[in-house]
């Protein structure tokens, strides 16, 4: 079966809750960045990043 990506929540040594995108060869290629007092804000992360990624630039300085 062909993985897929997939978001992971999981809880930081200080006990806070962060997220992680894992793509289909097993590579963390973004992370929340930050802490979040509540799963439910980790959660709202996600959905913040699915919504923007679609429309979202890519710039390069070369």
């Amino acid at each position: 079966m062909a993985r897929k990506p997939r978001f992971e929540l999981y809880t930081d040594n200080a006990g806070e809750w962060r997220w992680r995108l894992v793509a289909t060869n097993e590579e963390i290629i973004a992370t929340s960045g930050e802490g979040y007092v509540s799963k439910q804000g980790a959660e709202r992360g996600i959905k913040s990043v699915k919504r923007a990624v679609p429309k979202a630039d890519v710039r390069s300085d070369s």
